[in-house]
């Protein structure tokens, strides 16, 4: 980092808050990849702006040029800005970032968040807000259009593969109980590991799949329900995303207590 030139507008305790979790390698690459940023625009300083896109594509991947129809590009908005609103709530969420509707990588759009400090350990409280957000994106589908999309294919999927190590694994089901099973990766559903040896009974399988499926109706449920509520803040943040592309934890903040503001008036 002493060897190169900062800009005035660049914030090493912002930069560092946004890098919870980077190993030295990781550091040296966003520095890097920053530089080389600054070097295409020809710039003979780092700016913050250069932080901002060299991050995004060592998290999130390069920007893609995706040809989306309006009516496909609103569908992302509503689908990330159901993740913001959750995790802009939820009180154990980690903080919100930003919010983006340009495809990066495989993503049509990302919500980020960021830890504020390394976390080693993990409460059920914390967890459950994490599912809470994640389930964010589907559940504002359902709300804005009636049905889900594929969109939401991953979200489910690490929703559901979070549910079963707390349930399986540690202990986080009044239902099962205190049980810390070594349950393998390769099936999101104990029922389906039909050929590899297992330390639990069928019955115990089929009891911890459906406390799994039982705990993801509830947990959306309540997100479709929380969202309904918050419904003039969801119109608005996705209003504003569309029209920017981008939002900053800020700006975000500022949307939300402005339809706050309209709906109390």
């Amino acid at each position: 980092m002493r060897k190169v030139p900062l800009a005035a507008d660049v914030d090493l305790t912002q930069v560092a808050a946004r890098t919870t979790g980077f190993s030295g390698a990781d550091l040296k690459n966003l520095v890097n990849e920053a530089a080389l940023t600054a070097a295409r625009d020809n710039l003979v300083e780092v700016n913050n702006h250069c932080f901002e896109v060299a991050h995004d594509r060592l998290i999130l991947g390069e920007e893609r040029d995706a040809q989306l129809t309006p009516e496909e590009r609103e569908a992302v908005a509503y689908h990330e800005c159901g993740h913001a609103i959750m995790a802009y709530y939820m009180p154990k969420a980690d903080p919100l970032t930003k919010i983006t509707i340009i495809p990066h990588g495989m993503a049509m759009g990302v919500t980020e968040q960021t830890p504020k400090e390394d976390k080693y350990n993990y409460t059920e409280s914390y967890l459950e807000d994490r599912i809470k957000v994640m389930l964010g994106g589907r559940s504002a589908e359902k709300i804005i259009y009636g049905e889900v999309s594929t969109g939401a294919q991953n979200d489910l999927k690490e929703a559901t593969k979070l549910l079963r190590r707390m349930v399986g694994q540690w202990g986080m089901s009044e239902k099962i109980g205190p049980l810390g099973l070594g349950i393998g990766e390769e099936h999101v559903f104990l029922g389906r590991e039909m050929g590899a040896p297992r330390e639990y009974s069928e019955k115990l399988a089929e009891m911890i799949d459906s406390e799994i499926q039982s705990q993801l109706l509830a947990f959306e449920a309540f997100t479709v329900s929380f969202l309904t509520e918050h419904r003039q803040e969801l119109d608005a943040l996705a209003r504003a995303v569309m029209k920017r592309e981008t939002l900053s934890a800020g700006e975000i903040t500022e949307v939300l207590e402005e339809a706050r503001s309209r709906e109390t008036a």
